[in-house]
């Protein structure tokens, strides 16, 4: 099974607090300096995203929501694309602790009505410390549900974003006092890749998905390859970070990472990792239910490339 952690739709970039495109012509008439990579935004609508799925069996899609930053991908418009595609499609819910009453009632709506399987924040984004009281009474109920708890860096959605609230190490409190609730770490921490490592060293119930690093591939050796050597490279999990880049794509670059250290004396991911972070049951792992049957055991890696190069 290929399960896809990290994606997201929308139906404009301000929607997850990235310039539209009309302030990024207005920066450039300016003279002003783009967000990297931010010529022009990728298409992130439904139609776009449903075709980028492939080869994978599901494929999470996070809402957002940030008070502080004063934008939303709705949980409805998730939820509604969701339901279209069940057998492929799994719903996460953008929840925002901040305000406590309004985040509980979202999560309760998103869990008894639009049948999302999980709940993701993004401290940085939203404004609170990830042991706030308010988040952890949100994220206390999210473990009674079962709702397993992604936390976005989103330390690069806008300039407004607090870094200082997305350092794993904040999780700590977190995964200690509330051992039960399951929390995947997103990017693995980027920027602080060894605190996200020793956290999921520490506690059971923590994991972290690749998304993102695989745009850059040394940064992503390096992440992986620790990982590996602390032994913990069983807790990451896979995620394209769509619209950013596609499932295919994000395989194949993690497929090829040791080719950056090919002809040295640099220590290298073994290929069998490689392929374990791939075809992770990661719904298992999340206690998220209505998996689809597994595919039958295929080498993923010429598979993908064969498809490929067709």
């Amino acid at each position: 099974m290929i399960v896809d952690c990290h994606t997201r739709i929308w139906e404009s970039p301000g929607q997850l607090g990235l310039p539209t495109t009309g302030e990024l012509n207005a920066r450039r008439h300016r003279g002003g300096s783009l967000p990297p990579g931010a010529d022009s935004w990728p298409d992130a609508s439904p139609d776009v995203h449903l075709a980028a799925c492939d080869p994978v069996d599901q494929t999470l899609v996070m809402s957002f929501k940030s008070r502080y930053l004063g934008v939303e991908i709705p949980t409805t418009l998730v939820a509604h694309y969701v339901r279209r595609h069940p057998d492929k499609l799994i719903g996460v819910a953008g929840v925002d602790p901040t305000n406590l009453a309004e985040a509980l009632d979202d999560l309760h709506a998103a869990h008894d009505v639009h049948g999302m399987k999980a709940v993701t924040v993004s401290p940085a984004s939203q404004d609170f410390h990830p042991a706030d009281s308010r988040a952890m009474q949100v994220f206390a109920e999210a473990a009674q549900l079962k709702m397993p708890v992604f936390v976005d860096q989103g330390v690069h959605f806008s300039a407004q974003s607090k870094m200082e609230f997305g350092r794993p190490v904040l999780l700590d409190e977190v995964a200690r006092e509330l051992q039960q609730l399951r929390i995947v770490v997103a990017h693995m921490g980027y920027p602080w890749v060894e605190e996200c490592l020793v956290l999921m060293g520490k506690h059971r119930n923590v994991f972290a998905d690749i998304s993102s690093l695989l745009h850059r591939p040394w940064q992503a050796y390096n992440a992986i390859l620790a990982a590996y050597q602390y032994g913990v490279i069983d807790k990451l999990l896979f995620g394209s970070d769509f619209p950013f880049s596609r499932a295919v794509s994000a395989i194949e670059s993690l497929y090829r990472i040791n080719q950056l250290v090919t002809g040295t004396n640099l220590p290298t991911v073994p290929r069998t990792q490689l392929t374990a972070i791939v075809e992770r049951d990661a719904l298992a792992l999340l206690g998220i239910p209505g998996a689809a049957a597994p595919r039958p055991i295929v080498d993923a890696e010429a598979e993908l490339l064969e498809t490929h190069d067709a």
